[in-house]
């Protein structure tokens, strides 16, 4: 997790977390900036027979095969109206990049450390077990979103 330091008014000094953005439907949702490769708009991609729900294929960036995730399938959401634009937030897991299918990317934010409160157990179970924490800004809430239970959760299970 990328973390840093900041100073606060009172000379405390108090860990930062940075998380990239972005938003599926109505909510924000926040990754571990140290995770994310790169965000990409819209790619072609290869369809994967038999693959999970939510494996929405391989993508060919820069000669390397990404497996891209449709988030809306596997957080159980809505699907995209025809014709909505797809961004890609691609992170690296265990040594193989998958690339996020999210609505819209925002900005990079930093939070200090203590604000990132444990997920409500009223949350979906699905949400609850691909988040990890939440972080209440003006703009609503921002879940930060665990790439290996996110990963997990379209495993078939044994």
């Amino acid at each position: 997790m990328s973390s840093a330091t900041m100073v606060t008014p009172t000379g405390r000094v108090q860990a930062q977390l940075e998380y990239v953005t972005f938003r599926l439907a109505d909510q924000w949702l926040g990754i571990p900036v140290m995770m994310v490769q790169e965000v990409l708009v819209a790619m072609r991609i290869a369809r994967v027979p038999m693959a999970p729900d939510a494996i929405a294929g391989f993508l060919n960036l820069r000669g390397q095969i990404v497996t891209a995730v449709d988030l809306r399938k596997t957080l159980k959401l809505a699907p995209r109206e025809p014709g909505a634009e797809i961004m890609n937030v691609v992170v690296l897991h265990e040594g193989e990049l998958f690339a996020f299918m999210v609505d819209e990317v925002g900005d990079v934010v930093s939070v200090a450390n203590d604000l990132v409160e444990p997920t409500p157990a009223t949350l979906d179970a699905r949400w609850r077990t691909a988040c990890t924490g939440i972080v209440r800004r003006d703009r609503g809430l921002l879940l930060v979103m665990s790439v290996l239970e996110v990963l997990r959760l379209e495993q078939p299970s044994g």
